[in-house]
């Protein structure tokens, strides 16, 4: 590939305003800086729409194009620069199960990406954000889901929508630490859900007898079970 000496390339100058998150849902793509995630990235199945590494490298194979180290520097978001980038389309989908995590008015990009790559790890199927989220694709959560963004599926939510969904949960923990009821309230703490499908009205009765009887139980006597 042609090699690029410039910080001024148009093309470098496009992968720069991809740090702003209104560049991203304009173009519909997203920057994965470091050889990890480029890595990441390709055992994912997810092919790179461009790529630039450092001179000399050969990483990304024959279709990354040769930067000028001081180049690639100023297009990367990183301090220390970075010796590989790869532009990638976004994608998203519906919520589907079996296992969902739901996050809300989760702003910190850090912890969205955290999360994300969380989700890889117990098996969910996809991560849904609803509002007041972090951008999953921007390059602070793209760093901390450590290449769980290529493979985990991702879906965007309203609240409202999110009342009827299948995956909605019966019941929920926040990040206050108290269980919250979806069914009667939205929740408006920031907090990220396992969400599973709702069980069988059958199921929920005996859920709800059980809770019932566990709250007649005596204070006292229920600190004495689990002292035995």
């Amino acid at each position: 590939m042609t090699q690029i000496t410039s910080p001024q390339n148009p093309r470098l100058k496009a992968v720069k305003r991809l740090a702003t998150r209104r560049e991203r849902d304009r173009a519909g793509r997203f920057a994965a800086e470091g050889e990890d995630l480029v890595l990441a990235a390709a055992q994912a199945g997810r092919t790179a729409l461009a790529g630039y590494r450092a001179a000399g490298s050969q990483i990304g194979g024959a279709a990354f194009h040769d930067v000028e180290p001081a180049a690639l520097r100023a297009a990367s978001t990183l301090g220390s620069g970075t010796r590989v980038i790869g532009v990638y389309e976004q994608r998203w989908g519906p919520a589907t199960g079996p296992l969902c995590v739901y996050l809300h008015g989760v702003g910190d990009p850090g912890n969205v990406g955290t999360i994300v790559r969380s989700a890889q790890a117990f098996g969910a199927s996809c991560v849904a954000l609803g509002p007041g989220c972090a951008d999953p694709h921007s390059p602070k959560a793209v760093r901390a889901s450590m290449g769980a963004i290529f493979s985990v599926a991702l879906a965007s939510c309203r609240a409202s929508a999110w009342r009827s969904s299948p995956m909605r949960p019966t019941r929920c923990a926040g990040s206050a630490g108290t269980a919250r009821t979806a069914r009667s309230r939205f929740w408006s703490a920031p907090s990220a859900t396992a969400c599973r499908r709702r069980s069988s009205p059958r199921a929920s009765a005996a859920r709800a007898s059980r809770s019932r009887r566990s709250r007649s139980t005596p204070r006292w006597r229920r600190r004495w079970r689990c002292m035995r």
